[in-house]
């Protein structure tokens, strides 16, 4: 009696991890904003325009080819990665959940699979973001600039189709919101009030390692704050960036301090020109400021 027949069973090849990126958005022009958005601001938006090169699925699902002007906001209510208003604009989250290890590209899955939903749709979830899937440098028109502004609550939240449920999340989240500041003077600086008392996040451009050793010169030098009354507190890692925490006067408006950040920011470029090795002073400081670092996410 012979064997009985077996049919070959063919499957496509499985789609491979993602990499893990710990500066996911280098090479976009004005990275610092972008971690901005994705790490410590509560509630901003920044218009910009992907471009899809072809007609291409998402889950199954068509994404039309052509440019589409979308708003990046920093979250959305329930923390959901994006959603597609009644009038067919599109809003995608950076601070949703990030499933992949590169942030990159799950922000752009979002926003692909935003494109391809219904009007009137929430994407409260996303696949994980595979080696396949585009990032945002592969998305984004040429030339795009990140326009970022800093809003007071989460109106931008609501559009005209807003039910009950989402106005009453919107006043609890109104009633938690830190408030904050872009303070003139750096690239990306954003002066917050919590529980009582003022800082800056002060976010430097250059990579970890290289934006620590200009600060360690600085801190030597006593030259590393914003003047008498100011404190530098440390610093934590966000995205890939060193962030220095400045506390400063909590009667104090964010505006107040735009000059004296404006000289800082001269000292630390001055200080990124120095390519002489650390001195024992130097080193000390460098040691102080990654024993107090701490990482988001």
């Amino acid at each position: 009696m012979g064997k009985a027949s077996r049919k070959k069973r063919t499957s496509e090849p499985k789609a491979q991890r993602a990499p893990y990126v710990g500066r996911p958005f280098e090479g976009l022009a004005h990275e610092s904003d972008w971690v901005a958005m994705r790490e410590i601001l509560p509630a901003a938006t920044a218009p910009v325009t992907v471009v899809v090169p072809e007609e291409t699925e998402v889950d199954g699902r068509p994404v039309p080819a052509g440019e589409h002007e979308i708003t990046l906001a920093s979250v959305l209510p329930g923390a959901i990665p994006a959603l597609k208003r009644d009038n067919g604009d599109v809003l995608a989250g950076m601070q949703s959940r990030t499933t992949s290890g590169d942030a990159s590209r799950d922000i752009a899955k979002a926003v692909l699979t935003a494109l391809a939903a219904e009007p009137g749709s929430s994407v409260n979830s996303v696949r994980p973001a595979t080696a396949d899937t585009p990032r945002l440098q592969d998305l984004l028109a040429d030339g795009q600039d990140l326009e970022v502004t800093v809003h007071e609550d989460f109106g931008f939240w609501l559009g005209e189709e807003a039910t009950e449920e989402q106005k009453a999340a919107l006043e609890q989240m109104n009633d938690s919101a830190v408030p904050m500041a872009r303070v003139e003077g750096a690239p990306s600086a954003y002066w917050c009030h919590m529980t009582g008392r003022s800082y800056i996040r002060w976010i430097l451009g250059e990579d970890e390692d290289t934006a620590t050793r200009a600060m360690a010169r600085l801190q030597a030098a006593g030259e590393h704050t914003l003047g008498e009354g100011t404190e530098l507190l440390g610093a934590f890692r966000a995205a890939g960036l060193l962030v220095p925490v400045i506390e400063v006067d909590a009667d104090a408006e964010a505006s107040t301090f735009a000059d004296a950040l404006g000289e800082l920011q001269g000292r630390y470029e001055k200080a990124l020109t120095v390519d002489e090795p650390l001195t024992v002073d130097e080193r000390r400081a460098r040691d102080g400021l990654v024993s107090r670092q701490v990482t988001l996410r």
